[in-house]
């Protein structure tokens, strides 16, 4: 039996011409987005719940993939790129209070981060807003803790994997760089816990964090940034 194939076609039965509409493949992608007020609700939720006492240490590394998207539109490869020494956090809160501007050039509390975006790895440096700071302080001491157990220096990578897991029957310890694969099930986890939890009350979460990114980018909420010029080959040289 032969396997019939199918044109697609207009609403009229007719094959459309290559340059019709109707030709071309439906987009599937991006996923609507949450409103703007949802996305707001899900900073609130997880920067509160990440500076409770005891709060667990995966919320506080959602609680800064969050802050950091909201305040840079970083995508989750940007993220995984972004090492501890690429934060400026800025003075100590009681000595910025004591300053007042640093330098002249961000008002107190606030700090810096260096993203590589996009697949040229275009550098740019971001303003962070002092609660996305706030959040970051806390969550370098987490690391830390997190990486207690590893032989050597804490990994250079900003985001760390925050329990032990298991990698082809291989027990992973704690405090190691987090894969894209280890930010979508935290998402979901969060989302299947905040759906179970809500579901009388709110319209559930997308699993999908992207949708969520979206609504702050549609809004022109994150700093823009401006670019920066990367170490030259001579610096590098230098270091080694």
């Amino acid at each position: 039996m032969t396997r019939e194939t199918t044109t697609p076609t207009t609403g009229e039965g007719v094959a459309p011409e290559p340059g019709d509409p109707a030709a071309a493949p439906v987009a599937r992608y991006p996923r609507p987005t949450v409103t703007l007020d949802e996305a707001e609700w899900v900073w609130r939720e997880l920067s509160v719940e990440a500076l409770r006492p005891g709060g667990k240490p995966e919320v506080v590394r959602l609680a800064v993939i969050t802050g950091l998207t909201r305040a840079t539109g970083a995508r989750y490869g940007d993220l995984l790129r972004v090492r501890a020494e690429d934060l400026d956090l800025g003075p100590e809160p009681d000595a910025a209070a004591r300053r007042g501007r640093v330098g002249g050039t961000r008002d107190p509390g606030e700090g810096r981060v260096l993203m590589r975006h996009g697949k040229h790895r275009t550098l740019r440096e971001h303003r962070l807003p002092p609660e996305v700071v706030l959040l970051l302080r806390h969550w370098m001491v987490v690391r830390t803790e997190l990486a207690a157990e590893l032989e050597g220096s804490v990994p250079r990578a900003l985001l760390l994997t925050v329990h032990h897991t298991h990698d082809h029957g291989t027990t992973v310890a704690s405090g190691l760089p987090i894969t894209r694969q280890g930010l979508v099930l935290s998402w979901r986890r969060f989302v299947h816990r905040t759906n179970a939890r809500y579901g009388a009350v709110r319209a559930p979460l997308p699993t999908r964090f992207e949708q969520v990114r979206r609504a702050w980018v549609d809004a022109g909420m994150p700093d823009l940034g401006r670019d920066v010029a990367p170490p030259s080959e001579s610096t590098n040289s230098s270091e080694k």
